[in-house]
């Protein structure tokens, strides 16, 4: 049987190559590279982000802290939603290239503040 740590593991190796394919993504947007049409490059991160998610709910079950009882967790979750809809915008829905970049760094900046809550356990790490 797989231990937490494993699965641990697995769940920060995902998270890094998470932000490194939207990094990735993020910068051939604004470049306006044809590069972003790749088979690879739009099947590769919903892969890693659906095994980011599977570990995660699978290290909650497993220590049994949920969102919505632990805050940390609860802070995670909702900065989890503010990154996807801003990385929707970045990459996808934003009309102009200014709305774009805006949203590719805010969601750089809320990725920076899950990870602190990850690594501090505290909700409002910045207090």
């Amino acid at each position: 049987m797989i231990s937490y740590i494993a699965v641990k593991h697995i769940h920060v190796t995902c998270a890094a190559l998470s932000i490194s394919l939207f990094l990735l993504r993020g910068v051939l947007m604004l470049r306006h590279s044809a590069m972003l049409q790749q088979r690879w490059l739009k099947i590769t991160p919903h892969v890693v982000d659906t095994l980011l998610l599977a570990s995660a709910l699978t290290m909650v079950a497993w220590s049994a802290q949920y969102p919505f009882v632990q805050s940390w967790l609860t802070a995670k979750v909702l900065a989890l939603l503010a990154y996807i809809v801003l990385g929707m915008i970045a990459l996808k829905r934003g009309k102009t290239a200014s709305i774009r970049l805006m949203a590719f760094i805010a969601a750089l900046l809320v990725f920076a503040y899950i990870v602190a809550v990850a690594i501090t356990r505290q909700a409002l790490v910045f207090s």
